[in-house]
C-alpha cells in the first residue's frame, strides 16, 4: 500500500491496516537498514489505589526490592 509523507512529515496509516489494530493509537518507530518498522504500543489504565492495597496487604517497604535482589544474589552464588 502506497503512503505519502505530508509537508508536516506525517504519513497516514491506511484503514486496512489500522482496522487490524484497534485501540492503538500509539507506535514505537525504528529505522533499521533503511526499512521503517512500527511496532504498535498499548497502555492500559492503572489503578493506583489497588496496586497501593496490594503492597499494604503484602507487607512490602521501601526497601522489600533491594532486599529481594540482595536475597535472588545471594542464591545464585550458592552451589546447586
Amino acid at each position: 500500500m502506497l503512503a505519502k509523507i505530508t509537508s508536516k512529515n506525517q504519513i497516514t496509516i491506511p484503514k486496512k491496516i489500522i482496522e487490524k489494530m484497534p485501540g492503538v493509537k500509539h507506535f514505537d518507530i525504528e529505522l533499521e537498514d533503511g526499512v521503517v518498522i512500527m511496532k504498535p504500543i498499548r497502555f492500559y489504565d492503572t489503578n493506583l489505589e489497588q496496586i497501593r492495597a496490594k503492597i499494604k496487604k503484602l507487607g512490602l517497604k521501601e526497601d522489600s526490592v533491594a532486599e529481594a535482589i540482595k536475597w535472588a544474589k545471594s542464591k545464585k552464588s550458592e552451589p546447586s
